[in-house]
């Protein structure tokens, strides 16, 4: 799936570069071109992928380069002044190319969720590709105040786009770790997600193809309707011919070829990566069975990529979604020695911690963090209508 990607805010930037970074070291080829924006200059110099020339900075007759600090309000109404501005971004890029656009912006600060939908709203109005949002949730400990801005603007972003990937940095968050240390853990855990979904109908540089191709019809489809998503991954470390340490291949030692592929080895480790995927850390926690569509997508060497085991697969997160609408396929990664499930849950309309970020907006309001009357009705309104 091609797409052309924009990085809203200091959030958005870096994981727009770890995007470009995961492609690069992937050798994939999904992204059409990628675009930063922000408020802040220091944010835009900090930037190491995204190149010089498509870092674009906005806002700066009104805080100087300096940022909007917290405030998405603000934020908002710089991009909306500077919507021209904006739509540059796509100037000299072959768009016609692009099955979609997609725009990551952090929402609990100030420009990535203030100005995010801005943009998406603007995109919508001009092209007739999709546009998705990747919106990046705040950790319970980051304040009151980013609850209730990422509450306003999730809802905000969902009504504009044509569906939103949430991300969850308080489902990701480890205790004493050093905050760079977890933001770039968690960007490089949200963009291997995001990187498999979009490669995973590529050809490989040996011309496998893959037997039951997901291409961007089969991402587009689940995700029509809007709402969002969240996405659940797994892998497996696949065994070499010396399997153990005395040297002998157990392989070789149960009469099988080196290059063999025991068919009920796939199918067990296929399907377990499956329950994995879904039953462990999703990119959003939410109730699985609330979801309304779902995609699996199995990769690793085309010999383990076995199709009775997808289909048991696919079958299997139609009963845990409800949803006779899941999808299926392969992606061959004939130089891996791993198989990896990425399943994508389209449309969830339950998530208890969406709830708990709710909540916190409505105390941050209570204890006066909103100070504006208008603001503190406009949240409740979107607080009670998200899901």
């Amino acid at each position: 799936m091609k797409v052309l990607c924009f990085g809203m805010g200091q959030a958005g930037g870096n994981v727009l570069d770890a995007l470009i970074q995961y492609e690069k070291r992937t050798n994939a080829d999904f992204l059409i071109d990628a675009v930063a924006y922000n408020t802040a200059s220091a944010d835009l110099r900090g930037l190491e992928h995204v190149p010089e020339s498509n870092r674009i900075l906005f806002g700066a007759d009104e805080v100087s380069g300096h940022g909007v600090g917290a405030d998405n309000e603000l934020a908002a109404e710089l991009a909306e002044r500077d919507s021209r501005q904006l739509l540059r971004g796509t100037d000299g890029t072959p768009t016609s190319q692009a099955d979609a656009f997609m725009i990551f912006a952090g929402l609990g600060g100030g420009t990535g969720s203030g100005a995010a939908p801005v943009l998406a709203k603007h995109l919508k109005r001009i092209y007739n590709q999709p546009v998705y949002g990747v919106g990046i949730l705040p950790a319970a400990d980051e304040g009151g105040l980013y609850s209730r801005n990422a509450a306003r603007s999730l809802k905000t972003f969902v009504d504009v786009t044509d569906h939103v990937f949430a991300f969850d940095n308080g489902a990701w968050s480890q205790s004493g770790e050093d905050v760079a240390q977890a933001h770039d853990s968690m960007n490089e855990t949200l963009v291997r997600r995001l990187g498999i979904l979009l490669a995973s109908g590529e050809v490989s540089d040996s011309g496998t193809v893959a037997e039951s191709v997901v291409d961007s019809s089969e991402i587009i489809n689940t995700l029509r309707g809007g709402g969002i998503s969240t996405i659940g991954y797994a892998a497996s470390e696949l065994p070499t011919d010396a399997d153990d340490s005395s040297g002998f291949s157990i392989k070789g030692l149960l009469g099988k070829k080196s290059s063999s592929v025991d068919e009920l080895d796939s199918i067990n480790r296929i399907t377990t990566q499956t329950r994995k995927a879904v039953l462990g850390r999703l990119t959003l926690p939410c109730d699985v069975d609330s979801a309304a569509r779902g995609l699996v997508i199995v990769s690793g060497p085309p010999e383990w990529l076995n199709r009775k085991a997808i289909e048991r697969s696919r079958t299997w997160v139609e009963e845990q979604t409800q949803s006779m609408e899941v999808r299926g396929g392969d992606y061959p990664v004939p130089a891996s020695n791993h198989i990896g499930v990425l399943v994508l849950l389209g449309d969830v309309a339950r998530s208890d911690r969406i709830k708990e970020i709710q909540s916190t907006a409505i105390d941050a309001q209570r204890n006066g963090e909103s100070t504006h009357e208008a603001t503190e009705q406009v949240v409740d309104e979107r607080l009670d209508t998200l899901f």
